[in-house]
């Protein structure tokens, strides 16, 4: 099969990460990047461009990664399809689901495959989780816990995240919209949402903690959320308790480690005295995070095979952006 040509536009972190799954794969050629601030080091071995129109208008390029500030993420991913191209984009996909809505109108006329960046679902953990409550062996979800938290410097002040009109939000648009997109995977949409946005300690024009209460009040499955940037250190933790059981994951693994080891504990109902035994949960730890090769390789696959996107589609992206208005107490 012939290597898919992709131009790369933004070359930060997530850029170089994109960059370094793509290389892994084995199934692209990155053609082009282009950075605002210039290339990070010297002798770099991909074409570096002076213009993000010498990647969106060259027809040589397949597909487009958009890796920038978020403000960026809707016009370039419009920009982009509506040049022809398939389009990889980071989270979050705009700052309402009103914008996402006018991306997915430019997706549909375009015919090409759009994915977004939710990386979580291709974690090894998740997907175990995944399989074992869509095997029903638990039973069916009852509810969930979900915290997620890091800790910021003064160095974050310097930095778009900490401009609302850069970043679109605080701590809830950067992290919690992983979990929530999560939560959307495991219990189906929620209509109801009850939500305390504040900015606690930073003092900015973005939140630095939420605490928000989702219901599915076809299910009545109920989920909690805490993201926060007033955690002092990185901590990832999702708790979903069902009918015949509980998995309960904590750590993430990921390339700077700052959020633990990736350690999932299952374990079926405890019926019988004392029920604060141990002995019956399983504990699996995941120590390699494939995650991101995992997520390339998925997106690789709709483009060849001309098939449908599964994870990160247009329409769990709208999904949570739903959440995200309702949560900042924007009625959709």
């Amino acid at each position: 099969m012939k290597k898919i040509n992709v131009g790369i536009i933004g070359f930060g972190k997530m850029g170089q990460i994109r960059s370094n799954a793509l290389e892994l794969s084995g199934r692209a050629i990155i053609h082009s990047i282009y950075e605002k601030n210039g290339p990070p080091s010297v002798g770099m071995a991909h074409k570096v461009v002076e213009n993000i129109n010498e990647i969106i208008d060259n027809s040589d390029i397949d597909a487009v990664f958009i890796c920038t500030p978020n403000y960026l993420n809707k016009s370039l991913t419009i920009q982009a399809l509506a040049a022809g191209k398939h389009v990889f984009c980071e989270k979050p996909p705009a700052f309402t689901s009103s914008q996402v809505e006018e991306v997915i109108s430019v997706e549909r006329k375009s015919g090409k495959k759009l994915m977004y960046g939710f990386n979580h679902r291709h974690h090894e953990s998740i997907c175990k989780m995944k399989k074992l409550i869509d095997s029903e062996e638990y039973g069916k979800v009852l509810w969930m816990r979900g915290r997620y938290g890091k800790s910021a410097d003064k160095a974050f002040f310097n930095s778009w995240r900490a401009k609302k009109e850069l970043a679109g939000g605080g701590i809830l648009l950067d992290q919690g919209i992983h979990m929530l997109d999560l939560f959307l995977m495991f219990g189906g949409n929620f209509d109801s949402v009850q939500a305390d946005v504040s900015n606690l300690f930073w003092k900015l024009d973005i939140e630095d903690n939420v605490f928000a209460i989702y219901k599915n009040s076809d299910t009545g499955v109920v989920a909690s959320l805490h993201s926060t940037m007033t955690q002092w250190r990185h901590l990832f933790s999702l708790e979903i308790f069902l009918e015949k059981g509980y998995m309960v994951l904590n750590g993430l693994k990921t390339s700077s480690g700052t959020y633990g080891d990736e350690k999932l504990s299952i374990a079926k109902n405890r019926t019988t005295a004392p029920a604060a035994t141990w002995e019956d949960e399983e504990n699996i730890a995941f120590t390699t995070d494939n995650s991101w090769t995992s997520e390339v390789n998925n997106f690789i696959d709709v483009i060849e095979n001309d098939s449908s996107i599964q994870t990160g589609n247009s329409s769990q992206a709208l999904a949570v952006m739903q959440l995200i208005d309702k949560t900042y107490g924007n009625e959709v």
